[in-house]
């Protein structure tokens, strides 16, 4: 059966937290990917993907209020309404990144990589060994394990 270190990508583009937005914007269009590993050294501390860069680009949700005994009730904690304005205003990829990074182990197996990709709808998902970035696997690269068959048949 086949397992993520055997389909994934080694060589990965990544980006460190205070890469600036305009040059990790520009590096995800010219080599046409949808996002990339945000790392500290080598271990994993988030993605950026273009979904993160277009979300710079909404408008500011204004808090949806309801008034009890004539005063105004947020139903949107600050907490959130920062964060949100903090990401649409992001100048560096550790303020707009994602942070709750969905990665595998090495080990895990290729349907289950899949499986994760479908249900939680990820183009990419990294691959993680002791909270080390050791590759990534795209759906490309799943994609590919279809066409094994068919090109050693071919041949």
């Amino acid at each position: 059966m086949l397992t993520a270190k055997d389909i994934m990508t080694r060589e990965v583009l990544t980006f460190t937290p205070d890469t600036d937005i305009p040059s990790a914007a520009k590096l995800l269009l010219e080599k046409k990917i949808n996002g990339a590993p945000v790392v500290d050294g080598d271990r994993l501390v988030g993605v950026l993907s273009q979904t993160d860069l277009v979300a710079q680009q909404k408008q500011f949700p204004l808090p949806s209020l309801f008034t009890l005994l004539d005063g105004f009730i947020p139903l949107t904690s600050p907490e959130r309404l920062e964060h949100e304005m903090e990401r649409m205003t992001a100048l560096k990829v550790g303020q707009a990144m994602t942070t709750q990074v969905v990665s595998v182990g090495p080990d895990t197996p290729i349907t289950e990589v899949a499986g994760i990709m479908v249900d939680k709808k990820l183009h990419t998902v990294p691959v993680v060994h002791d909270e080390r970035l050791i590759g990534v696997i795209g759906k490309e690269d799943v994609l590919r394990t279809l066409l094994g068959p068919l090109v050693d048949a071919a041949e």
